[in-house]
């Protein structure tokens, strides 16, 4: 435990970050915080900037119920399926495999 610690606080002095939480209950509603924009949504999936990276929602009659940009509070009810965090560097190997076959 004593390296989880350290790593714990070592994330925490990272430069001045808006803190980034996801509550879920009952995999019927969810209240996500470090919202920067919602970049796009309808009743299968949600697509949020966050702090934290892109995140990806899905599942079936999602609903936002609540959003603040100003506070980065965003509330999601609907049946979820599957919550995926995109990564940024993930995504630039993929597309530099695209164009190299495609060149």
């Amino acid at each position: 435990m004593e390296g989880y610690d350290k790593n714990i606080s070592g994330r925490n002095s990272h430069i001045h970050q808006a803190e980034h939480n996801v509550k879920v209950w009952n995999r019927r509603n969810l209240e996500i915080s470090g919202v920067k924009e919602v970049d796009s949504f309808d009743s299968e999936e949600f697509l949020l900037q966050t702090s934290m990276g892109y995140l990806v929602i899905r599942g079936e009659n999602l609903q936002m119920k609540n959003l603040n940009l100003d506070d980065g509070q965003v509330t999601i009810k609907g049946r979820v399926y599957e919550m995926t965090y995109l990564d940024e560097n993930h995504g630039e190997k993929a597309k530099g495999l695209f164009s190299k076959l495609f060149k």
